[in-house]
């Protein structure tokens, strides 16, 4: 069996996601399985923000998601403007030889 202290450090043990049979804007289950300490924890966060456990997980989440969306977003364009590549006016004079000449 883990010492606490494994627990305390480890605080989200095991996710796991049970899906609903339901259209593509519902809402989906999830269970999270937390050591007391943060639980207990998380349940005074909630009562401070006047919300629910579950609704401030499901805020930070989304909040994640957003975020590595947005990421990815920029990602690819930064990555697109590589591949186009700049013009900055310039003429190269001479041929790589004579540049490399020693």
């Amino acid at each position: 069996m883990l010492g606490m202290h494994v627990i305390d450090v480890i605080h989200v043990m095991y996710v796991s996601l049970f899906m609903k049979a339901s259209t593509d804007n519902s809402k989906m289950n999830v269970t999270v399985s937390l050591s007391r300490q943060t639980l207990q924890k998380a349940r005074v966060l909630a009562a401070r923000r006047a919300t629910s456990i579950s609704k401030l997980l499901a805020a930070q989440i989304e909040a994640l998601v957003g975020e590595d969306e947005g990421y990815r977003r920029a990602e690819r364009q930064a990555l697109a403007l590589l591949d186009k590549g700049f013009s900055l006016g310039g003429v190269i004079h001479g041929t790589r030889d004579e540049w490399h000449e020693r």
